[in-house]
C-alpha cells in the first residue's frame, strides 16, 4: 500500500503530540524533528523537507497553538495543510481544446516508468468523457512497442495509428494529426520513445516534435518507486523540453512515494494523475488533500466512493437493495458483491481509504486470494444452496467442502459469517443507492 511506512511513522509522531494536555516549543522542535526523519527516509528531496519543516514550524510554534485547548490536532491540521500546499494546493486537469478542435498531447518519459499503458488509460478517460481519441504510435525502436499500443488501445476500445517502424517520430506524428483531422478525432495522443536513461538523442527527438507539431501538452510519465530519481528525472525534462504536467506510476507498489511530495515543488510542474494498478478506474486524478489525508492516515472515502460508482452496476446495486430490506439475499448475491470488490481495486487499498483504518491495517495480511477459497466452496454449491442456504444441511456441507478442497470447519465458518452479514446488513439497508454514495455514504459488501 503505498505511503505505508511513512503514514505509520507520522501517525505515531501525531499519536504522541496528541497524548499531551499542553504543548511546548521543545515537544514541537522534537515532533518535526521525528517528521523531518520520516519525510527523508521515504526519499522526500532534501531541499523540500527543508523548507516545509521550517514553515511548519513558523506556524506551529505560536500563541494560538500553544495556548490551545487540543494543540496536538492543530499541530496536525497545520501539517496537513503543508502538505497540501507542498502538492500543489488543488487538482489540476490536463488542459484540452474545444471539442471541435485537435488537442495534440506528447507523452515522454522513461523505458519501464509504464508511458504505454498510462498513454492508452489517459486515451480510455478521455473517451469516458465524450472525447474521440486517437493514440499514435511514435516508438520506432524498442521492440513489440507499437503491438503493445495496438493491445492497450484495443483493451480501452480507441483507434491506434501506426505507420511501422520505418519513419521518423516527426513525421509518424504528422500523418497522424493529418488522419485524425479527416476522421474526426479531436485528441491525438503521441506514444514517443523512451530509453533506459536520459540521452541527447531522446530530448532532440521530442523538440523536433514539439517544433513541427503543435503540440498543446506535453506529460511526463514517472516510476515512483524510484523515488528521488523520479523527481530529477521531471526536473531534467523539464529544463530540456518543457513539460505542461507529470503522471506518477506504480504508486501502489511497496514505495517510498518521496516524488509525490517533491516533484510540484522541485519542477513548478502538477501532478496530473497518478497509476494504483492495472484498471482503468487505477489511474486515479491527483487531488494534494486527498493524498495528505492517505498519508497522514486520515483516509479518503471521496476517492473511494468515486471508484464505487465508477465500478459498481447501479442497477444491480438497486436489486441487491431490495434483497437486503426483506432479508432475501443469498450466496449468489454474496458472489457477485465478491466480483464488485475485485473491480475497484485491491481489498487492502480499498479498506485503507476509509478514515482510521490505515493503521489498523498495519499488521493485518489481506491478500485478494483470500477470497478463492470462499468462491470454491460458494461454487460447490448446487443453484438450489446458493438461493436457498437453509436447506445445507450436514451431508450436503460434507459434499460442499469435498469439492472445494477444504475442510467442514471452514464451509460452517462461511454460513456463519453469511448469516451475521445477513442480519448486519439488513440493519444497514439503502446506504448502497447511487444518491447514498453521493451524500458520502457508502457500504462494503457483507461483512468486510
Amino acid at each position: 500500500m503505498a505511503f505505508e511506512s511513512l503514514s505509520e511513522k507520522l501517525q505515531n509522531v501525531f499519536k504522541g503530540l496528541k497524548g499531551k494536555g499542553k504543548l511546548t516549543e521543545a515537544d514541537v522542535k522534537l515532533a518535526l524533528k521525528e517528521v523531518k526523519m520520516a519525510l527523508l527516509e521515504a526519499d522526500v528531496n532534501f531541499k523540500v523537507v527543508k523548507n516545509f519543516i521550517k514553515s511548519v514550524e513558523e506556524k506551529a510554534i505560536g500563541q494560538d497553538v500553544m495556548s490551545s485547548l487540543t494543540p496536538g490536532q492543530m499541530v496536525i491540521n497545520i501539517v496537513n495543510k503543508e502538505m497540501v500546499s507542498l502538492m500543489g494546493d488543488e487538482m489540476t486537469e490536463i488542459s484540452l481544446k474545444p471539442s471541435n478542435e485537435i488537442t495534440v498531447i506528447m507523452m515522454c518519459g522513461l523505458q519501464g516508468a509504464g508511458k504505454t499503458t498510462t498513454t492508452a488509460k489517459l486515451a480510455g478517460k478521455f473517451k469516458q468523457k465524450g472525447r474521440k481519441p486517437l493514440l499514435v504510435a511514435c516508438d520506432v525502436y524498442r521492440p513489440a512497442a507499437i503491438k503493445q499500443l495496438q493491445v492497450n488501445g484495443e483493451k480501452q476500445g480507441v483507434s491506434v495509428f501506426s505507420m511501422g517502424d520505418g519513419h521518423k517520430p516527426v513525421n509518424i506524428a504528422k500523418a497522424a494529426i493529418e488522419h485524425a483531422s479527416k476522421n474526426d478525432f479531436n485528441v491525438v495522443i503521441l506514444d514517443t520513445a523512451g530509453r533506459l536513461h536520459i540521452d541527447e538523442s531522446m530530448m532532440e527527438e521530442l523538440m523536433e516534435i514539439k517544433q513541427n507539431v503543435d503540440v498543446h501538452q506535453s506529460i511526463l510519465v514517472v516510476d515512483a518507486m524510484t523515488g528521488q530519481d523520479a523527481v530529477n528525472v521531471s526536473e531534467m525534462f523539464n529544463s530540456k523540453i518543457g513539460i505542461d504536467g507529470v503522471i506518477l506510476t506504480k504508486l501502489d507498489g511497496d514505495t517510498r512515494g518521496g516524488a509525490a511530495l517533491s516533484i510540484r515543488a522541485v519542477t513548478g510542474r502538477p501532478i496530473l494523475y497518478i497509476g494504483m494498478g492495472e484498471k482503468l478506474s487505477d489511474l486515479e486524478q491527483f487531488y494534494p488533500d486527498r493524498m495528505a489525508s492517505r498519508i497522514l492516515g486520515m483516509g479518503d472515502i471521496l476517492t473511494l466512493i468515486e471508484k464505487a460508482e465508477a465500478e459498481i452496476d447501479e442497477t444491480k446495486a438497486r436489486e441487491l437493495d431490495k434483497k437486503i430490506r426483506k432479508a432475501e439475499f443469498n450466496f449468489d448475491d454474496f458472489l457477485d458483491q465478491m466480483e464488485q470488490m475485485k473491480k475497484m481495486g485491491g481489498i487492502k487499498d480499498i479498506l485503507g481509504m476509509l478514515p482510521g483504518m490505515g493503521s489498523q491495517l498495519k499488521d493485518v495480511e489481506l491478500d485478494d486470494n483470500m477470497f478463492k477459497g470462499t468462491e470454491a466452496i460458494i461454487r460447490s454449491m448446487t443453484k438450489e444452496e446458493r438461493s436457498n442456504p437453509a436447506v445445507i444441511n450436514p451431508s450436503r456441507k460434507k459434499r460442499i467442502a469435498a469439492g472445494a478442497g477444504v475442510d467442514i470447519s471452514e464451509v460452517n465458518k462461511l454460513i456463519k459469517q453469511f448469516e451475521s452479514s445477513k442480519k448486519m446488513m439488513k440493519q444497514m439497508s439503502g446506504m448502497m443507492s447511487g444518491k447514498n454514495m453521493k451524500r458520502g455514504k457508502f457500504k462494503l459488501p457483507f461483512g468486510l
